[in-house]
C-alpha cells in the first residue's frame, strides 16, 4: 500500500534501511531498450552515502544487480527487478531509538499507524528507500532521451539563506557535478560546503532548495483533471524523504503579480507556437507546452541529529535523546539525483500514456 508509483511505467520499491537490501520492480518498460547495470550504477553512485565530508559517513558501494527483465543486454518488456544489498548497517547505533521517538522523524507516526516499526535505521522511512527510485529513474531517463531527447538537470539552488545564481537554460550536469554540494555556482558552492561542514561539527543539520529544469519535453504531456503534469510532479517530489514544499514556474511569487504581468504571451516560430516568457514553468492547464519545465523542491533539515532534544518514549514518558548513528548534516547534495529520478518517472509515465492515448511523437 503506497509503495508503487505510476500507471503505464509503474515502479514498486521494497526493502528497509538495515535489512538485507533495497530495490525496485519496474513494470511497463518497453522491450528492446538497451540496458546494463552500468547505466543504472551511474546515478546510484551520485546518490550513495560516504561521498564526501558533508554527507553521511556510512560506506555503501550500492552496487546494483539486475535480477530479471533483461536478456542479452536488452529489456524484454517484462518486469525488471533490481536489487542493492546493504553491507554497512550498524543497527546497534539505534538501540536507544527503539524506545524513544526522534523529533520530526517518522518514528512516532509509524508506531501510531502500524503499532510496530523497524527502528533500525528508520526502516522504510529511511532515505535508503530511494535507491529503488533512482535505479528506476535511470531506466526512465534512457527512454525519455531516446524517444524525445528530453534532458533533466537538477541542482542545489540554496542551503539555508545561501542562494546560488544559476541560469536554468544553460546549466549543465558537468557544472552540477563539479563540486561536492552539487551547486553549479562555484563561489556559492564553497560557502555552502563551509556552512554544512560547520553545522556537522555542531551535530546539527540544515535544509535548502533543489531546483530542476527539464529541457525538450514535448508538448502534450499531462492529463486533466486529477493527473495534471504539475500535480503528478508535486506528488512525486513530496513523496521524497524530508520534502516540505513544491513550486513550479513563478510559484508563490506569481501570487504577487497581476494577470497581465504573469501571462506568457504567444508568438509563432516557424511551424510551432512558443511563449515569450515562461512564468508557467512549462506547464499550462496541467499539460506541457514545450517550454522548459522548471520547479523547486524544499527540503527540511535532517531530523536525526546529535544534539540533545526533548522527546517521549514509547511508554509515554518524557525524556531526552541525542541520536547516534551516521546521518547527513544536509540532505540536499544527495537529493539532487533523487529529484531527477522522480522527474524522469513522472515524465516517462506520461510520455507512454500520451503515445497510447493520442499519437506517436
Amino acid at each position: 500500500m503506497g509503495n508503487s508509483f505510476g500507471q503505464l511505467f509503474r515502479v514498486t520499491t521494497f526493502g528497509e534501511s538495515h535489512g538485507g537490501g533495497v530495490g525496485v520492480v519496474v513494470d511497463g518498460c518497453p522491450p528492446r531498450l538497451e540496458l546494463k547495470e552500468a547505466d543504472i550504477q551511474q546515478d546510484l553512485d551520485r546518490r550513495r552515502p560516504g561521498q564526501s565530508k558533508i554527507t553521511t559517513p556510512r560506506q555503501e558501494s550500492d552496487q546494483c544487480e539486475i535480477l530479471s527483465g533483461v536478456f542479452e543486454g536488452q529489456t524484454l518488456g517484462t518486469p525488471i527487478a533490481i536489487l542493492v544489498r546493504n553491507k554497512d548497517a550498524r543497527s546497534q547505533d539505534y538501540d536507544e531509538m527503539a524506545l524513544k521517538y526522534r523529533p520530526s522523524h517518522a518514528d512516532a507516526t509509524y508506531d501510531a499507524k502500524y503499532g510496530i516499526r523497524n527502528w533500525q535505521g528508520g526502516g522504510r522511512s529511511s532515505a535508503r528507500e530511494t535507491i529503488g527510485r533512482v535505479a528506476a529513474g535511470a531506466i526512465a531517463k534512457k527512454i525519455l532521451t531516446q524517444s524525445a531527447g528530453v534532458e533533466i538537470v537538477a541542482y542545489v539552488k540554496s542551503i539555508q539563506d545561501l542562494s546560488a545564481e544559476v541560469d536554468p537554460e544553460t546549466v549543465t550536469l558537468e557544472k552540477v557535478e563539479s563540486n561536492i554540494v552539487r551547486c553549479p555556482d562555484p563561489v556559492m558552492a564553497e560557502k555552502m560546503i563551509a556552512r554544512i561542514d560547520q553545522i556537522r561539527r555542531e551535530q546539527d543539520s540544515l535544509g535548502g532548495v533543489v531546483e530542476c529544469v527539464v529541457r525538450r519535453a514535448p508538448k502534450g504531456l499531462g492529463e486533466p483533471v486529477f493527473d495534471k503534469l504539475e500535480a503528478d510532479l508535486a506528488k512525486a517530489m513530496l513523496s521524497l524523504p524530508a520534502t516540505k514544499g513544491f513550486e513550479i514556474g513563478s510559484g508563490f511569487g506569481g501570487a504577487l503579480l497581476t494577470g497581465s504581468q504573469h501571462n506568457d504571451e504567444f508568438y509563432q516560430e516557424g511551424a510551432e507556437w512558443r511563449t515569450r516568457t515562461n512564468r508557467s514553468g512549462g506547464v499550462q492547464g496541467g499539460i506541457s507546452n514545450g517550454e522548459p519545465i522548471l520547479f523547486r523542491v524544499a527540503f527540511k533539515p535532517t531530523a536525526t541529529i546529535g544534539k540533545e532534544q526533548k522527546t517521549v518514549s514509547r511508554e509515554g514518558e518524557e525524556t531526552t535523546l541525542a541520536a547516534k548513528g551516521r546521518h547527513d548534516p544536509c540532505v540536499l547534495p544527495r537529493a539532487v539525483p533523487m529529484v531527477e529520478a522522480m522527474t524522469a518517472l513522472v515524465l516517462c509515465d506520461h510520455l507512454l500514456r500520451f503515445q497510447a492515448q493520442c499519437k506517436t511523437l
